[in-house]
């Protein structure tokens, strides 16, 4: 399996209002790469941060430091995590539950939001993990954002909620490095694992490292899709230690996931980034540990873009997925 995405920058720093349907929510970026999309309870104060503008107190977490992440920059917005004045006890209300929407690579605002809105319109708030290639390209820094990615579903604002996980296309990647933490066995990594109440795979990139090196040539550069290829393969050669041997080990703790929730799987047929008989020996592999696994393949499709190729197949089958975990009903308002 192999996973990567780029951050691209979309989104602001602070609080803003937009409009879904007849619903207002609102947006708060964290970091660099993680925004945050809710609606407050009736009443409910506007959060916090932990820290203001020039503080020299240390963060409960924050994002990668430039020396870890090359893509950081001295202009890059703070990122402090919302305060723990927002957190769900003491409330009347129950905790809306949170959807955890790890991008693919390259997403535009507007596709993602339709994902966005569809959780949202079952009454779910929604983090949007996206992350940058060299989280992919070295995996130690994909480590340190899958742990960064952890700490925020840790903090108190977050740690009382149910967790549902969407991992499109090579963000499955990110999700993965997640876990790894999780499957490391530390008690204060336990929790999250109990929380989660379903997966949502979608177009994972699954295989060797020759699928990783083909997704990159299609989603960086398609028209020098072939010498994007072969020059991550010889990448993952030079740097064997230090990058295939890494992206093993994450193969083999997606394959025993500590996460034993629900999952559904969407893929088709036609797709170069995704070997089928890999992905179906780990779907065999989840059901005999006693996982329930749900799928949808199709015969032709484009990689990531399931919901906009066939909306019906793929709105009925989240639908009762998502009905089997108890959460609201689905109530599609725009056409895709």
């Amino acid at each position: 399996m192999g996973n990567l995405l780029i951050s691209t920058g979309l989104f602001r720093t602070g609080v803003v209002a937009e409009q879904v349907g007849e619903e207002r929510f609102k947006v708060r970026r964290i970091s660099r790469g993680i925004t945050y999309y809710y609606t407050p309870f009736s009443g409910e104060k506007e959060p916090t941060s932990h820290l203001t503008n020039g503080s020299t107190d240390p963060r409960p977490f924050s994002s990668p430091s430039p020396s870890s992440d090359p893509s950081s920059s001295a202009d890059s917005p703070s990122s402090p995590m919302l305060s723990g004045s927002q957190t769900q006890s003491g409330l009347s209300s129950t905790p809306r539950p949170l959807l955890l929407f790890f991008s693919w690579l390259g997403a535009r605002p507007h596709a993602v939001a339709k994902y966005r809105d569809l959780y949202v319109d079952r009454g779910m708030d929604v983090l949007v993990v996206q992350s940058n290639v060299m989280h992919f390209l070295w995996p130690r820094w994909g480590l340190d954002y899958g742990l960064e990615v952890l700490k925020v579903l840790e903090d108190s604002q977050f740690s009382g909620r149910r967790v549902l996980v969407h991992a499109s296309s090579i963000g499955g990647y990110t999700f993965s490095q997640m876990l790894t933490h999780i499957s490391e066995g530390q008690e204060k990594h336990s929790s999250l694992a109990k929380r989660v109440t379903g997966l949502i795979l979608d177009s994972l990139v699954v295989g060797t490292l020759e699928h990783m090196a083909i997704g990159l040539g299609k989603t960086l550069a398609p028209r020098f899709e072939g010498i994007v290829k072969n020059a991550a393969m010889l990448y993952f050669w030079l740097f064997k230690a230090h990058t295939a041997d890494l992206y093993n080990h994450s193969i083999q703790v997606f394959r025993n996931n500590p996460i034993t929730a629900p999952a559904l799987f969407f893929s088709s047929d036609n797709d170069a980034l995704c070997d089928h008989t890999v992905m179906e020996k780990w779907i065999d592999l989840w059901r005999k540990r006693g996982v329930t696994v749900e799928s949808m393949k199709w015969k032709r499709s484009i990689h990531a873009a399931h919901m906009r190729c066939h909306p019906a197949d793929y709105f009925s089958t989240l639908d009762k997925f998502l009905n089997s975990l108890a959460f609201p009903p689905l109530e599609v308002k725009k056409k895709m």
